[in-house]
């Protein structure tokens, strides 16, 4: 499902479109696989709390994934 993901705070830090994750200037930083963030290489590095609902929020300690949020 695509949609908006938000930091701890409720800042607005990336977007998912599909089976991927981009940062708001567009650019592709994670792949999403169910609740699974993984880098682009194919680390496991988070996991999305929401993953049914188009606005997802991150644990606090997954929001260092998204730093500039």
């Amino acid at each position: 499902m695509d949609g908006k993901i938000f930091n701890s705070r409720g800042v607005h830090v990336a977007i998912v479109l599909g089976p991927a994750i981009f940062d708001l200037k567009g650019q592709k930083i994670y792949d999403l696989r169910g609740v699974n963030i993984y880098k682009l290489s194919g680390e496991l590095v988070g996991h999305l709390t929401d993953p049914q609902s188009a606005k997802r929020r991150l644990d606090k300690s997954t929001d260092k994934l998204f730093p500039k949020g």
